[in-house]
Protein backbone atom coordinates (compact mmCIF):
# COMPACT_ATOMS: atom_id res chain seq x y z
CA UNK A 1 0.00 0.00 0.00
CA UNK A 2 0.77 3.75 -0.51
CA UNK A 3 -0.22 6.61 1.00
CA UNK A 4 -0.14 10.19 0.03
CA UNK A 5 -1.03 12.55 2.79
CA UNK A 6 -1.49 16.00 3.00
CA UNK A 7 -1.46 17.10 -0.85
CA UNK A 8 -3.56 19.55 -2.39
CA UNK A 9 -5.66 17.71 -4.43
CA UNK A 10 -7.04 18.51 -7.55
CA UNK A 11 -9.20 16.31 -10.00
CA UNK A 12 -11.32 17.98 -12.38
CA UNK A 13 -12.97 15.06 -13.56
CA UNK A 14 -15.22 15.16 -10.09
CA UNK A 15 -14.26 19.15 -9.45
CA UNK A 16 -12.48 18.38 -6.98
CA UNK A 17 -10.03 20.98 -5.18
CA UNK A 18 -9.39 19.96 -1.59
CA UNK A 19 -6.79 19.15 0.94
CA UNK A 20 -6.81 15.26 0.88
CA UNK A 21 -5.02 12.25 1.65
CA UNK A 22 -5.09 9.06 -0.74
CA UNK A 23 -4.68 5.63 -0.01
CA UNK A 24 -3.93 3.06 -3.25
CA UNK A 25 -3.73 -0.48 -2.79
CA UNK A 26 -3.23 -2.96 -5.62
CA UNK A 27 -2.60 -0.60 -8.07
CA UNK A 28 -5.96 1.27 -7.66
CA UNK A 29 -7.10 4.28 -5.65
CA UNK A 30 -8.68 2.84 -2.82
CA UNK A 31 -9.64 6.00 -0.55
CA UNK A 32 -9.80 9.52 -1.14
CA UNK A 33 -10.68 11.34 2.47
CA UNK A 34 -9.95 14.12 5.03
CA UNK A 35 -7.46 11.85 6.91
CA UNK A 36 -6.49 8.46 6.35
CA UNK A 37 -4.75 6.01 9.10
CA UNK A 38 -3.91 2.85 8.00
CA UNK A 39 -2.47 -0.04 10.63
CA UNK A 40 -0.94 -2.21 8.02
CA UNK A 41 2.60 -1.64 6.55
CA UNK A 42 2.49 1.33 4.64
CA UNK A 43 4.80 3.54 2.34
CA UNK A 44 4.14 7.00 2.76
CA UNK A 45 4.93 10.10 0.63
CA UNK A 46 4.19 13.33 2.54
CA UNK A 47 2.91 15.87 -0.45
CA UNK A 48 2.56 19.16 1.80
CA UNK A 49 2.78 22.17 -0.43
CA UNK A 50 1.88 20.33 -3.15
CA UNK A 51 -0.99 19.77 -5.44
CA UNK A 52 -1.96 16.13 -6.19
CA UNK A 53 -3.38 15.24 -9.45
CA UNK A 54 -4.45 12.73 -11.45
CA UNK A 55 -1.57 11.86 -13.85
CA UNK A 56 -1.05 13.99 -16.95
CA UNK A 57 -2.23 12.40 -20.81
CA UNK A 58 -0.20 13.38 -23.91
CA UNK A 59 -2.15 12.58 -26.62
CA UNK A 60 0.51 13.62 -29.09
CA UNK A 61 3.89 12.19 -29.21
CA UNK A 62 6.88 10.97 -31.28
CA UNK A 63 8.71 8.16 -29.57
CA UNK A 64 10.37 7.45 -33.25
CA UNK A 65 10.09 3.57 -32.72
CA UNK A 66 10.63 2.14 -35.05
CA UNK A 67 12.79 3.03 -37.40
CA UNK A 68 14.34 6.37 -36.11
CA UNK A 69 15.04 5.29 -32.70
CA UNK A 70 18.49 7.11 -32.80
CA UNK A 71 16.41 10.65 -32.30
CA UNK A 72 14.15 8.77 -29.31
CA UNK A 73 12.78 4.86 -28.96
CA UNK A 74 9.96 3.91 -26.23
CA UNK A 75 12.12 3.13 -23.42
CA UNK A 76 13.61 6.67 -23.51
CA UNK A 77 10.03 8.51 -24.42
CA UNK A 78 8.33 6.90 -21.72
CA UNK A 79 11.00 7.61 -19.01
CA UNK A 80 11.13 11.06 -20.21
CA UNK A 81 7.15 11.21 -20.06
CA UNK A 82 6.94 10.31 -16.45
CA UNK A 83 10.05 13.00 -15.56
CA UNK A 84 7.34 15.54 -16.55
CA UNK A 85 4.14 13.73 -14.65
CA UNK A 86 2.92 12.19 -17.47
CA UNK A 87 1.31 8.64 -16.97
CA UNK A 88 0.22 8.29 -20.56
CA UNK A 89 0.78 8.95 -24.08
CA UNK A 90 -1.00 8.29 -27.23
CA UNK A 91 2.05 8.01 -30.05
CA UNK A 92 1.69 8.89 -33.57
CA UNK A 93 1.73 6.81 -36.40
CA UNK A 94 4.70 8.24 -38.22
CA UNK A 95 7.23 5.84 -37.58
CA UNK A 96 9.42 3.42 -39.73
CA UNK A 97 7.20 1.20 -41.04
CA UNK A 98 3.93 3.69 -40.67
CA UNK A 99 1.69 2.05 -37.85
CA UNK A 100 -0.60 1.19 -41.21
CA UNK A 101 -0.59 -2.70 -40.81
CA UNK A 102 -1.20 -4.75 -37.39
CA UNK A 103 2.82 -5.80 -37.05
CA UNK A 104 3.44 -2.52 -36.22
CA UNK A 105 0.99 -1.48 -34.01
CA UNK A 106 1.26 -4.89 -32.22
CA UNK A 107 5.13 -3.95 -31.81
CA UNK A 108 4.45 -0.71 -30.61
CA UNK A 109 1.94 -1.89 -27.91
CA UNK A 110 3.92 -4.55 -27.00
CA UNK A 111 7.09 -2.46 -26.64
CA UNK A 112 5.12 -0.24 -24.60
CA UNK A 113 3.63 -2.70 -22.35
CA UNK A 114 6.64 -2.93 -20.56
CA UNK A 115 7.34 0.38 -19.78
CA UNK A 116 6.54 1.93 -16.40
CA UNK A 117 3.75 4.10 -18.38
CA UNK A 118 0.54 3.87 -20.61
CA UNK A 119 1.78 3.86 -23.76
CA UNK A 120 -1.05 3.93 -26.51
CA UNK A 121 -0.83 4.62 -30.26
CA UNK A 122 -2.86 5.84 -33.15
CA UNK A 123 -2.69 3.86 -36.32
CA UNK A 124 -2.39 6.17 -39.95
CA UNK A 125 -5.60 7.17 -41.46
CA UNK A 126 -4.11 6.42 -45.17
CA UNK A 127 -1.59 3.19 -46.39
CA UNK A 128 1.80 4.54 -46.11
CA UNK A 129 0.57 8.02 -45.04
CA UNK A 130 0.18 8.88 -48.59
CA UNK A 131 -3.34 9.86 -48.28
CA UNK A 132 -4.20 8.09 -51.42
CA UNK A 133 -6.07 4.57 -49.87
CA UNK A 134 -7.95 3.87 -46.30
CA UNK A 135 -5.88 1.56 -44.03
CA UNK A 136 -7.87 -1.34 -42.63
CA UNK A 137 -9.05 0.24 -39.60
CA UNK A 138 -11.27 -2.08 -37.99
CA UNK A 139 -8.07 -4.89 -38.31
CA UNK A 140 -5.99 -2.23 -36.79
CA UNK A 141 -8.60 -1.43 -33.75
CA UNK A 142 -8.51 -4.63 -33.07
CA UNK A 143 -5.14 -5.05 -32.36
CA UNK A 144 -5.28 -2.08 -30.01
CA UNK A 145 -5.20 1.49 -31.62
CA UNK A 146 -6.67 3.32 -30.05
CA UNK A 147 -7.33 6.11 -32.92
CA UNK A 148 -6.35 7.42 -36.50
CA UNK A 149 -4.16 10.18 -37.76
CA UNK A 150 -1.46 10.62 -40.13
CA UNK A 151 0.23 13.42 -38.24
CA UNK A 152 3.09 15.02 -40.02
CA UNK A 153 1.60 14.63 -43.58
CA UNK A 154 -1.99 17.05 -44.40
CA UNK A 155 -4.75 14.62 -46.05
CA UNK A 156 -5.45 17.01 -49.33
CA UNK A 157 -7.99 14.50 -50.37
CA UNK A 158 -11.28 15.77 -49.10
CA UNK A 159 -13.51 12.65 -50.50
CA UNK A 160 -11.06 10.50 -48.99
CA UNK A 161 -10.90 12.49 -46.02
CA UNK A 162 -14.61 12.49 -45.95
CA UNK A 163 -14.79 8.51 -46.22
CA UNK A 164 -12.48 8.00 -43.00
CA UNK A 165 -14.90 10.43 -40.98
CA UNK A 166 -17.68 8.48 -41.60
CA UNK A 167 -15.90 5.02 -40.69
CA UNK A 168 -14.16 6.91 -37.46
CA UNK A 169 -17.67 8.31 -36.59
CA UNK A 170 -19.27 5.06 -37.03
CA UNK A 171 -16.18 3.64 -34.94
CA UNK A 172 -16.40 6.80 -32.39
CA UNK A 173 -13.05 6.78 -32.13
CA UNK A 174 -11.16 10.14 -32.80
CA UNK A 175 -9.56 11.09 -36.12
CA UNK A 176 -6.90 13.90 -35.47
CA UNK A 177 -5.15 15.78 -38.10
CA UNK A 178 -2.41 17.70 -38.97
CA UNK A 179 -3.75 20.75 -40.67
CA UNK A 180 -1.52 22.57 -42.85
CA UNK A 181 -2.33 22.40 -46.70
CA UNK A 182 1.21 21.97 -48.31
CA UNK A 183 0.29 23.72 -51.57
CA UNK A 184 0.28 27.04 -50.05
CA UNK A 185 3.71 26.48 -48.41
CA UNK A 186 7.21 27.53 -49.72
CA UNK A 187 9.16 26.45 -46.48
CA UNK A 188 7.79 24.91 -43.65
CA UNK A 189 8.46 25.50 -40.00
CA UNK A 190 8.63 29.32 -39.89
CA UNK A 191 6.02 31.63 -39.91
CA UNK A 192 5.37 33.50 -43.51
CA UNK A 193 6.25 37.42 -42.06
CA UNK A 194 8.73 38.41 -39.83
CA UNK A 195 10.67 35.51 -39.14
CA UNK A 196 10.64 34.49 -42.56
CA UNK A 197 11.63 37.84 -43.57
CA UNK A 198 14.70 37.20 -41.20
CA UNK A 199 15.65 34.32 -42.59
CA UNK A 200 15.39 35.04 -46.27
CA UNK A 201 12.87 32.21 -47.17
CA UNK A 202 9.10 32.15 -48.30
CA UNK A 203 8.20 30.48 -45.26
CA UNK A 204 4.85 28.90 -43.63
CA UNK A 205 1.50 31.11 -44.28
CA UNK A 206 -1.19 31.06 -42.12
CA UNK A 207 -3.88 30.36 -44.81
CA UNK A 208 -2.04 27.03 -44.77
CA UNK A 209 -3.78 25.95 -41.71
CA UNK A 210 -7.20 28.24 -42.26
CA UNK A 211 -8.11 26.54 -44.98
CA UNK A 212 -8.06 22.96 -44.15
CA UNK A 213 -9.15 23.43 -40.68
CA UNK A 214 -12.54 25.28 -42.06
CA UNK A 215 -12.53 22.17 -44.90
CA UNK A 216 -12.49 19.43 -41.94
CA UNK A 217 -14.68 20.88 -39.61
CA UNK A 218 -17.07 21.23 -42.30
CA UNK A 219 -16.58 17.35 -42.65
CA UNK A 220 -16.89 16.53 -39.10
CA UNK A 221 -19.96 18.57 -38.52
CA UNK A 222 -21.30 16.84 -41.39
CA UNK A 223 -20.20 12.86 -40.81
CA UNK A 224 -20.39 13.57 -36.65
CA UNK A 225 -17.10 12.21 -36.25
CA UNK A 226 -15.00 13.23 -33.10
CA UNK A 227 -12.35 15.40 -34.61
CA UNK A 228 -9.12 16.57 -32.77
CA UNK A 229 -7.43 19.66 -34.79
CA UNK A 230 -4.22 19.17 -33.96
CA UNK A 231 -1.87 21.76 -32.67
CA UNK A 232 -3.71 24.81 -33.61
CA UNK A 233 -1.55 27.74 -34.27
CA UNK A 234 -3.48 30.46 -35.99
CA UNK A 235 -6.06 32.82 -33.89
CA UNK A 236 -8.24 32.28 -37.07
CA UNK A 237 -8.02 28.51 -36.70
CA UNK A 238 -9.40 28.92 -33.00
CA UNK A 239 -12.26 30.80 -34.03
CA UNK A 240 -13.60 28.34 -36.68
CA UNK A 241 -12.73 25.50 -33.81
CA UNK A 242 -15.16 28.18 -31.82
CA UNK A 243 -18.19 28.33 -33.98
CA UNK A 244 -17.86 24.78 -34.72
CA UNK A 245 -18.27 23.64 -31.42
CA UNK A 246 -21.03 25.93 -31.04
CA UNK A 247 -22.31 24.30 -34.22
CA UNK A 248 -21.90 20.72 -32.71
CA UNK A 249 -23.73 21.58 -29.65
CA UNK A 250 -26.54 22.77 -30.90
CA UNK A 251 -26.76 19.38 -32.79
CA UNK A 252 -26.06 17.71 -29.39
CA UNK A 253 -22.74 16.99 -30.18
CA UNK A 254 -19.44 17.01 -28.29
CA UNK A 255 -17.01 15.76 -31.21
CA UNK A 256 -15.02 19.14 -32.05
CA UNK A 257 -11.73 18.98 -30.12
CA UNK A 258 -8.64 20.82 -30.57
CA UNK A 259 -4.95 20.99 -29.09
CA UNK A 260 -2.50 23.63 -28.12
CA UNK A 261 1.19 23.05 -28.06
CA UNK A 262 2.81 24.51 -25.05
CA UNK A 263 5.48 25.85 -27.42
CA UNK A 264 2.32 27.53 -29.07
CA UNK A 265 1.26 29.12 -26.12
CA UNK A 266 4.65 30.22 -24.55
CA UNK A 267 6.32 31.46 -27.40
CA UNK A 268 6.36 33.81 -30.56
CA UNK A 269 8.17 33.33 -34.29
CA UNK A 270 10.40 36.18 -32.24
CA UNK A 271 11.96 33.04 -30.44
CA UNK A 272 12.65 31.12 -34.36
CA UNK A 273 14.53 34.41 -35.11
CA UNK A 274 15.99 34.17 -31.81
CA UNK A 275 16.72 30.12 -31.59
CA UNK A 276 16.95 29.10 -35.00
CA UNK A 277 16.26 25.72 -35.83
CA UNK A 278 15.69 24.64 -32.24
CA UNK A 279 12.39 26.57 -32.44
CA UNK A 280 11.50 25.53 -35.96
CA UNK A 281 8.17 23.24 -35.74
CA UNK A 282 4.86 22.60 -38.00
CA UNK A 283 3.02 24.64 -37.73
CA UNK A 284 5.22 27.34 -37.35
CA UNK A 285 5.42 29.64 -34.04
CA UNK A 286 2.89 32.98 -35.19
CA UNK A 287 2.38 36.38 -33.42
CA UNK A 288 1.86 37.65 -29.86
CA UNK A 289 -1.92 37.58 -31.22
CA UNK A 290 -2.10 34.31 -32.43
CA UNK A 291 -0.13 33.19 -28.68
CA UNK A 292 -3.01 35.36 -26.75
CA UNK A 293 -5.78 33.71 -29.84
CA UNK A 294 -4.78 30.16 -28.08
CA UNK A 295 -4.62 31.10 -24.41
CA UNK A 296 -8.08 32.70 -24.69
CA UNK A 297 -9.30 29.35 -26.53
CA UNK A 298 -7.76 27.36 -23.48
CA UNK A 299 -9.39 29.49 -20.71
CA UNK A 300 -13.26 29.45 -22.82
CA UNK A 301 -12.49 25.77 -23.08
CA UNK A 302 -12.71 26.12 -27.29
CA UNK A 303 -9.09 24.58 -27.50
CA UNK A 304 -9.93 21.54 -25.15
CA UNK A 305 -6.21 19.79 -24.90
CA UNK A 306 -2.90 20.23 -24.44
CA UNK A 307 -0.64 18.39 -25.83
CA UNK A 308 3.28 18.72 -26.51
CA UNK A 309 4.25 17.08 -30.20
CA UNK A 310 7.26 15.86 -28.73
CA UNK A 311 8.96 15.75 -31.54
CA UNK A 312 13.17 14.73 -30.79
CA UNK A 313 15.82 15.22 -33.51
CA UNK A 314 19.07 14.18 -33.09
CA UNK A 315 21.86 17.26 -32.54
CA UNK A 316 23.22 17.09 -36.46
CA UNK A 317 19.82 17.20 -37.79
CA UNK A 318 18.96 20.06 -36.13
CA UNK A 319 22.03 21.86 -36.78
CA UNK A 320 21.67 21.94 -40.49
CA UNK A 321 20.16 25.35 -42.38
CA UNK A 322 17.07 26.31 -41.87
CA UNK A 323 15.78 25.24 -44.82
CA UNK A 324 17.02 21.80 -44.32
CA UNK A 325 16.88 20.89 -40.41
CA UNK A 326 13.38 18.82 -39.57
CA UNK A 327 10.68 20.75 -37.61
CA UNK A 328 9.71 19.80 -34.18
CA UNK A 329 10.77 20.02 -29.88
CA UNK A 330 11.18 17.75 -27.83
CA UNK A 331 8.05 18.75 -24.60
CA UNK A 332 7.36 15.69 -22.20
CA UNK A 333 9.78 16.89 -19.61
CA UNK A 334 8.85 20.89 -19.84
CA UNK A 335 5.13 20.64 -20.76
CA UNK A 336 3.54 21.30 -16.94
CA UNK A 337 5.78 23.87 -15.94
CA UNK A 338 5.15 25.62 -18.78
CA UNK A 339 1.85 25.55 -18.38
CA UNK A 340 1.61 26.68 -14.78
CA UNK A 341 4.51 29.43 -15.62
CA UNK A 342 2.24 30.52 -18.87
CA UNK A 343 -1.01 29.94 -17.81
CA UNK A 344 -1.67 30.10 -14.23
CA UNK A 345 0.89 32.67 -13.39
CA UNK A 346 0.85 35.12 -15.93
CA UNK A 347 -2.36 34.34 -17.51
CA UNK A 348 -4.49 34.01 -14.19
CA UNK A 349 -5.54 30.15 -14.89
CA UNK A 350 -6.21 28.07 -12.09
CA UNK A 351 -4.37 24.69 -11.69
CA UNK A 352 -7.87 22.87 -12.31
CA UNK A 353 -8.34 24.69 -15.67
CA UNK A 354 -4.43 23.47 -16.47
CA UNK A 355 -5.06 19.79 -15.00
CA UNK A 356 -8.80 19.66 -17.31
CA UNK A 357 -6.43 20.08 -20.33
CA UNK A 358 -3.66 18.02 -19.41
CA UNK A 359 -5.55 14.92 -18.05
CA UNK A 360 -9.01 14.95 -17.59
CA UNK A 361 -10.36 15.92 -21.26
CA UNK A 362 -7.33 14.27 -23.20
CA UNK A 363 -8.19 10.84 -21.40
CA UNK A 364 -11.84 11.36 -22.13
CA UNK A 365 -11.55 12.17 -25.68
CA UNK A 366 -9.56 8.97 -26.24
CA UNK A 367 -11.79 6.94 -23.70
CA UNK A 368 -9.24 5.96 -21.71
CA UNK A 369 -8.99 4.67 -18.09
CA UNK A 370 -7.39 7.47 -16.86
CA UNK A 371 -7.21 11.27 -16.16
CA UNK A 372 -9.57 10.65 -12.62
CA UNK A 373 -8.37 9.87 -8.93
CA UNK A 374 -12.14 8.31 -8.57
CA UNK A 375 -12.08 5.36 -5.55
CA UNK A 376 -11.50 2.40 -8.27
CA UNK A 377 -9.50 4.09 -11.01
CA UNK A 378 -5.88 3.09 -11.57
CA UNK A 379 -3.58 5.13 -8.86
CA UNK A 380 -1.50 7.07 -12.32
CA UNK A 381 -1.00 10.22 -10.25
CA UNK A 382 1.40 13.74 -10.51
CA UNK A 383 2.25 15.04 -7.63
CA UNK A 384 4.06 18.35 -8.18
CA UNK A 385 5.08 21.62 -6.24
CA UNK A 386 3.66 24.53 -7.75
CA UNK A 387 6.08 27.34 -6.81
CA UNK A 388 9.33 25.73 -6.91
CA UNK A 389 11.54 26.22 -10.23
CA UNK A 390 14.00 24.45 -11.72
CA UNK A 391 16.02 25.49 -15.08
CA UNK A 392 15.08 23.23 -18.14
CA UNK A 393 17.92 20.89 -19.28
CA UNK A 394 19.73 17.18 -17.69
CA UNK A 395 16.45 15.55 -20.15
CA UNK A 396 16.15 12.06 -20.13
CA UNK A 397 15.08 12.15 -23.46
CA UNK A 398 17.47 11.02 -25.85
CA UNK A 399 17.10 14.36 -27.69
CA UNK A 400 17.32 17.95 -26.76
CA UNK A 401 16.27 19.53 -29.61
CA UNK A 402 14.20 22.59 -27.04
CA UNK A 403 14.27 26.73 -27.42
CA UNK A 404 13.35 26.52 -23.52
CA UNK A 405 16.94 24.46 -22.50
CA UNK A 406 18.39 26.67 -19.30
CA UNK A 407 14.90 28.19 -19.21
CA UNK A 408 13.84 28.85 -15.51
CA UNK A 409 10.47 27.57 -15.22
CA UNK A 410 8.32 27.30 -12.30
CA UNK A 411 6.34 23.47 -11.21
CA UNK A 412 8.65 20.96 -10.20
CA UNK A 413 7.02 17.35 -10.74
CA UNK A 414 8.26 15.57 -7.56
CA UNK A 415 6.68 12.24 -8.08
CA UNK A 416 5.08 10.15 -11.15
CA UNK A 417 2.75 7.09 -9.67
CA UNK A 418 1.65 4.56 -12.19
CA UNK A 419 -0.72 1.90 -11.19
CA UNK A 420 0.67 2.90 -8.40
CA UNK A 421 4.09 2.48 -8.43
CA UNK A 422 6.69 5.68 -8.32
CA UNK A 423 8.18 6.05 -11.48
CA UNK A 424 9.77 8.92 -11.18
CA UNK A 425 10.95 10.79 -7.98
CA UNK A 426 12.27 14.61 -8.16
Amino acid sequence: MLLIKNGLVIDPSQNLCEKKDILIKNKKIEWVKSKITVDAECDIIDAENCIVAPGLVDVHVHFRDPGFTYKEDIETGARAAAKGGITSVVLMANTKPAGDNEDTITYVINKGGKTDIKVYTCAAVTKGMAGKELTDMDALLSCGAVGFTDDGIPITDAALLEEAFWKTAERKVPISLHEEDPALIMNNGINKGKASAHFGIGGSPREAEISLIARDLELALKTGAILNIQHISTKEGVELVREAKQKAARLGRNTIHAEATPHHFSLTEEAAIQYGTLAKMNPPLREEADRLAIIEGLRDGTIDIIATDHAPHSREEKERSVTEAPSGIIGLETALSLGVTKLVEENGFTHMQLLQCMSTNPAKMYGLDAGTLAAGAPADIVIYHPKKTWTAGNYLSKSSNSPFTRQKLQGVVQYTIADGKVVYRA
